[in-house]
This record gives structure tokens, sequence and C-alpha cells, in this order.
């Protein structure tokens, strides 16, 4: 399309969504009416898993106006038709008023599909990205090329490399006025947004101290047992994606970076340095690439600490939360587990129920509802959203902490925006047939971190 055309398209819907809330009383009254087409975002679904399964659900949730579901892709055909199930359900059930229109010609799945996808969409709707994040940066740039707005999932980067293309591609998004979604949906919490506000305020005093927790069991595909028959090693590795540093960052990047950043937003800077500890403990016949713990000091500008503890082994005690110590007292932040959060303030340092000073009050929205609403109200309205330089900032920071406890080293911010070690530098062009990125040692096993031995990259 034209510049003229998409620009009417852009002032169409910031129209009709300053009418929805008078639209919405009138249609108790009148009967419904299928909307007009250019009032209808349309959504493809690029990664069909779980997360993505989830964040389409949300899309269709989302208020202002009406949204339909038109494309799908992913890599595997048994992922992509599970997802269509259950998202066909859930609009069964009435879980969503947006609709779904899939048909089979519109399901794509290869290592292309995502163009596929992309191409079913006009300038000014809306690709979800939920792949593993090795493939954002291509899969953005190519939303980038056809004008469509983005929702992509966290991580959006590995590595320093990624990292740097990232940002590159954040600025041509904002030349283009696109609107861009990272998934780091705590930002949108309404608790922690009132919290950090108070923090920022000074009601805890100066910020001395941070430190959050994520210490539970195995989850997602922690581990990767030896590759089955039937499957290919790069299918095999995309399927077991949290194993792998090439395609996630590991379980360090993927768990971590939601504790690491709400911290440092409510710190409102992000840290300058890191150095860390962790080892691998109970591997089994696992070949994963992951530490089993990680206990991580970052350093900021001003000499302020923030500890992060990461566990994934059974048996131990699980923990999940963060705090920031002031001079004055303690905010505090246990995440439930639908991820609302329960946010506290305490005078001095004892949480204790006598020293609370101030709670957010229940119920509390569900943050995953929450940022596709903002998402979508700055669509419809033209308001400027774009979200993937600070996406590509938070996880920058986690490689950072990740490649501390991975080298050995202390390692910068300068270091790690700089590090040359791309981990899949060719992932733009794999196909079905292409070898992984990352190959089997003559002993069996994929290479694994080795702090002190290896030290200026994470594995070799």
């Amino acid at each position: 399309m034209s510049e003229k055309s998409r620009t009417t398209r852009r002032e169409f819907l910031r129209r009709s969504g300053s009418i929805a809330a008078a639209t919405a009383l009138a249609s108790v009254a009148a009967p419904r009416v299928h909307a007009a087409e250019n009032n209808t975002i349309q959504v493809a679904l690029v990664g069909c898993g779980g997360r993505g399964t989830g964040a389409a659900a949300d899309a269709l949730s989302a208020t202002g106006g009406p949204i339909k579901l038109v494309a799908m892709a992913d890599v595997f055909e048994n992922r992509l038709s599970g997802s269509y199930r259950r998202i066909q359900e859930q609009r069964i059930q009435g879980r969503f008023a947006g609709e779904v229109d899939v048909p089979e010609d519109r399901r794509f799945v290869g290592f292309d599909g995502y163009k596929h996808a992309i191409d079913c969409l006009r300038p000014g709707d809306v690709v979800i990205f939920a792949t593993p994040p090795a493939f954002r940066w291509p899969h953005f740039a190519y939303a980038i090329e056809k004008g469509v707005n983005v929702f992509m999932e966290k991580p959006v980067t590995v590595d320093g490399p990624s990292t740097r293309r990232m940002i590159k591609l954040a600025d041509e998004a904002d030349k283009k006025n696109l609107k861009v979604a990272v998934g780091l949906m705590w930002r949108h919490c309404v608790a922690r947004r009132e919290l950090v506000d108070r923090v920022q305020q000074g009601q805890i005093g100066d910020v001395l101290t941070m430190r959050t927790y994520r210490m539970h069991g195995p989850i997602g595909s922690f581990t990767a047992p030896p590759k089955p028959d039937g499957i290919s090693e790069l299918l095999y590795q995309i399927q077991r994606f949290h194993s792998f540093l090439w395609l996630s960052g590991g379980a360090y990047s993927d768990f971590y970076i939601h504790n690491i950043d709400e911290l440092c937003w409510m710190k409102g800077a992000w840290p300058v340095e890191a150095q860390a500890v962790g080892g691998r403990h109970y591997r089994g016949d696992s070949l994963d690439q992951n530490f089993d713990n990680y206990s991580v000091e970052y350093t900021f500008a001003d000499g302020t600490k923030l500890f992060l503890y990461g566990r994934c082994i059974s048996g131990c005690y699980d923990q999940f939360g963060g705090y920031a110590h002031g001079t004055k007292g303690l905010g505090a932040i246990s995440s439930m587990g639908d991820r609302r959060g329960t946010c506290r303030i305490y005078k001095g340092q004892d949480p204790s129920s006598e020293n609370l000073t101030w709670h957010y009050p229940p119920p509390e929205p569900s943050s995953y509802r929450l940022e596709w609403n903002d998402f979508v109200d700055a669509i419809r309205h033209d308001k400027p959203y774009n979200e993937a330089r600070r996406g590509a900032e938070a996880s920058l920071v986690s490689s950072m902490g990740r490649m501390a406890a991975h080298t050995g080293q202390i390692v910068t911010w300068d270091r790690i925006i700089a590090c040359d070690h791309e981990f899949a530098p060719q992932v733009d062009k794999l196909a079905m047939d292409s070898p992984a990125p990352l190959q089997l040692q003559p002993n069996g096993k994929y290479p694994v971190p080795q702090p002190g031995l290896v030290k200026d990259r994470e594995y070799q």
C-alpha cells in the first residue's frame, strides 16, 4: 500500500477507537452487525506453542474494537494444529470476543511460514512472534518491511550481535511509526506500576540493594535427553529450545528476564556490570547447556547492587519474588501463580504484618491482558508505542549475567554489547534440511560453559 493509504487506514483506526465506548452502549439495544473490514485489526500468529497460543487468546480478548486471527505459522504441523484447536475451543467457550478465521490455506508450516503469514496481513495489522528468540530479528525485519505492527515475546535477543541488530531494527520501526510490544507484561501490571511510582517518589528512601528469586524445579524444556529417532537435529533442538543457548539464551534468559527487568524498572536504570557463579549438578542423561543454579551480582553505575538467585532443582526450597531495600523501608513483590503481583511496602527491613505501610488491594487484573489493551489502544489511537529497544536492553542485561556465570569473568555492558560471539549467525537462512547451528561433540554431548577455561565466550 502507498504511504497515503497506510495513513488513511491508521486515521480510520484512530477514529473508530475513539467512538468504541459510545458504540458499546448503543450495541446493548441494537443488533450486532459485522464490523467494517477496515475497523478490524487482523492478527497472524507465528510460533504456536503454549506462549503463542496464550498470546493469541490475549490479543482476541483486547478491548477497543474488533480483532480477528487470520493466519498461523510454525515449523511443527502438530503444534500449529493443536494451537488452532485450543484457540477455537476458547472461542466456543466465550473466553474472548475476537474472531477466528484461519482456513487451512492460511496455516503455514516451515521456516518461511512467517513470511506467508505476514503476507496475509495489511499494513497496520498485527503479527505475534512467539517462536524461540533466535528467530526474532529476521522475523521483525520482515514485519517492518511490510509495515506490520508487532507483538514479540521476550527475550528478543540472545547475544551481543543480535542485540545490536535488534536496536537498529527498533529505530527502523520508529521511522515507519509502527507499534511494537514486547512480552515483558509486568511493565503493564497496575500493582507493580504503583509500587514503582512509590519507590521512585522516595517512600522507602534511597534504594541501596535489590534482590530477586526464581527458584523452582525444572520447567519447560530445561533438560534435553538424547535425540530420539525420526526427528532432525535442528528440529529436535527447536523442540527443546530452553536447553540451547543459540535458541533462547537458555533457562537464564528465558526464565529470569522478568525478574531482572522489573527491578531495573524500579531502579530506573540498567546495571553496568555483572559477576556470577553457577554450576551443573544433576544432569542424568540430559545434554542441555544450562546450569542448575545461578547467583549473580549486578552493579549499577551508582554502586547499587541487584542480586539474582535462580535455581531449577527439584526437592529444594522454592521462592519467587523481588525486593528493594531502601534507607527507610522495603518494597516487595511476590508473584502468584497467574503472574499477578502482590505488591507491598514495609517500614524498616522486616516484612512482617505490623510493619506493613501499603499494599495494592486485590483483585489485580491479568498483566497479559493489560499489555494487549495498551498495545491495541496505541494502534487504534496512533500513539507512540515501541518497546523494542527496551526489550533488547532487558535481553542484553540478562545475557550479561548469564555470560558472567558461564565464563567466570566480570562482564560489563560494554563488553557484552560488543561481544562478537554470535550463537547462530545464519539463523535467517535455516530450512527444514539445514544442519543445526549447534553440533554434537565426538563424546556425544553438546558443548557446555566452562567457567575459567573458556573466558571470551560462553561455549566453543
